[in-house]
């Protein structure tokens, strides 16, 4: 099962962990598994090289994970832009959640 922790303070969205292979197919086959690392790229791609922000990005192959963390100090502009893009994320990886229960799991965490 593929788990996704969305980093919450208080109503602001500062990142999201994702970890794990979501089981639903043999890897390289699993659609379950494209579909989340195509919304993650998509999302980090927006914030880092559209949006010029560098976020801090981990990749952690040996535990199949990566991880988000939004920058400090964002003008208001970018930070309504990048809370938009993760709320999409999240709303997203929740209705994967809905079609796909026993592979993927979305958390908020304080």
């Amino acid at each position: 099962m593929t788990t996704v922790t969305f980093r919450m303070e208080g109503d602001r969205i500062t990142g999201f962990d994702v970890q794990g292979h979501s089981g639903y197919a043999e890897e390289g086959s699993d659609i379950v598994c494209a579909a989340i690392t195509s919304a993650v790229r998509l999302v980090e791609t927006t914030v880092n090289d559209v949006l010029g922000l560098a976020a801090s990005v981990k990749v952690r192959e040996k535990d199949a994970s990566i991880s988000l963390r939004l920058p400090g100090g964002l003008s208001p502009t970018a930070e309504s832009t990048c809370q938009t893009l993760l709320a999409g994320l999240m709303v997203y990886f929740a209705q994967l959640h809905d079609e796909y229960p026993e592979n993927i799991e979305a958390l908020e965490d304080d």
